[in-house]
């Protein structure tokens, strides 16, 4: 069995609401120095050995990215 990570991230020039949201609210909570957040998403998946790199890709891009709006990156977590 292997872990593998999917790091889901709205494109750069996409507006980011929930993020500007943060920024504001550490702000106000006294957090300066603080200039962008960008929120995105983060998906573990216990896989066998026999899931290769390739059907990984498409997992994430087909059914956990939208990558209209969305890039991501698969990893494959070392040492478990």
């Amino acid at each position: 069995m292997a872990r593998v990570v999917v790091d889901v991230m709205p494109k750069a020039e996409i507006l980011d609401p929930q993020g500007q949201a943060i920024v504001g609210a550490l702000g106000r909570l006294g957090f300066g120095g603080v200039a962008d957040v960008r929120q995105g998403k983060r998906f573990e998946l216990e896989v066998d050995d026999s899931v290769d790199d390739v059907t990984l890709e498409r997992i994430a891009e087909e059914l956990l990215t939208n990558t209209v709006i969305e890039n991501f990156n698969v990893s494959r977590v070392a040492g478990e």
